[in-house]
């Protein structure tokens, strides 16, 4: 599995829906909470290119909030972007 970044508040549903959806498919995440921390949110939307959460990566590649990894989930291929290929 490819390593998995969120970033979260705590009482965040979005946040929340994410981490259940990549849980029940026995995914572990990194989660960086950025509850009243205003230099990793500003990090975080400086890489993201936004404000709000949950922010994904998987691996290098950003996939967005909740709804967008729900998308991936709804088209079947957030399984294939979670592999590792390999070498």
């Amino acid at each position: 599995m490819k390593t998995v970044t969120l970033y979260t508040t705590q009482w965040c549903p979005f946040c929340l829906r994410a981490k259940s959806l990549l849980a029940s498919k026995g995914v572990e995440f990194d989660e960086i909470a950025v509850d009243g921390n205003p230099s990793l949110r500003a990090e975080m939307a400086a890489m993201a290119g936004a404000t709000s959460v949950p922010q994904i990566w998987i691996g290098d590649q950003y996939v967005g909030g909740c709804d967008e990894l729900y998308s991936l989930e709804r088209r079947q291929q957030l399984d294939s972007m979670l592999r590792v290929e390999a070498p």
